[in-house]
């Protein structure tokens, strides 16, 4: 029988190593797994690659993992935001590599890891910095119909963290609005992908038509209490 519903965080993550290269979804707050976050502090894994959208706010989730002086290397699209001090001391200090990379550039290597695809080009950053490789070599770019594009490589992962809204012991997920962003992605360009949800429902529960992802791509799911913030809302 399948079942990959894990009966606690620490479990889920128990497999993490040190080097380990880890998607962890959201965008800013919205759909960051905050739970798996702290249980990845908890766990003790260094000398980490974090791939997301943007380096961390405040004091808590992302930024609280940097802090903690484990990940060697972040490749973000904003690493730097009012709240990012962790960042940019560990950055200005030389303890935390940075690879910037344009947030759709981002998203479509990620995407592009998750479907196969080898490599692809794109417009975005031709005639800049971000067309070099981080040693300063130029990446390959090609003339097409008039325009000049950047060879971009697909980017994977060994595990990804992601929330979601609700799934089943298959590992089948729905999402909650903006709190979808990347995880889907996430999970196909992943070798593991947890995730945590707010609901485990029976199988045939869910809509197939709902289902944004299949639980092919998932690995592990863990339930987590639902957070209301102060005006009394759901945080996403």
């Amino acid at each position: 029988m399948i079942n990959k519903v894990s009966p606690s965080v620490t479990q889920a993550l128990a497999g993490i190593q040190d080097g380990a290269s880890i998607m962890i979804g959201g965008f800013g707050t919205a759909g960051i797994p905050n739970e798996l976050i702290d249980g990845l502090i908890a766990h003790g894994a260094k000398d980490l690659t974090i791939i997301n959208n943007n380096a961390g706010n405040g004091d808590t989730g992302l930024a609280a993992l940097l802090a903690t002086e484990r990940v060697h290397k972040i490749v973000c699209s904003y690493p730097r935001q009012v709240d990012s001090h962790h960042f940019d001391r560990l950055y200005r200090a030389g303890k935390l590599e940075l690879e910037l990379v344009p947030q759709g550039t981002l998203s479509e290597r990620i995407r592009a890891a998750g479907a196969g695809i080898g490599a692809f080009f794109v417009q975005t950053g031709y005639g800049t910095e971000l067309a070099n490789n981080l040693d300063g070599s130029p990446k390959e770019s090609r003339l097409i119909d008039g325009k000049y594009y950047v060879l971009e490589q697909p980017l994977h992962a060994d595990f990804a963290l992601i929330k979601a809204e609700a799934g089943d012991r298959w590992g089948n997920l729905i999402y909650r609005k903006t709190a979808r962003c990347f995880g889907p992605v996430m999970a196909m360009a992943a070798r593991v992908t947890i995730a945590t949800v707010h609901d485990i429902v029976e199988l045939g529960a869910l809509n197939p038509e709902t289902v944004v992802t299949p639980g092919i791509f998932v690995s592990k799911i863990v339930k987590v209490e639902r957070t209301i913030t102060q005006g009394g809302g759901y945080k996403a």
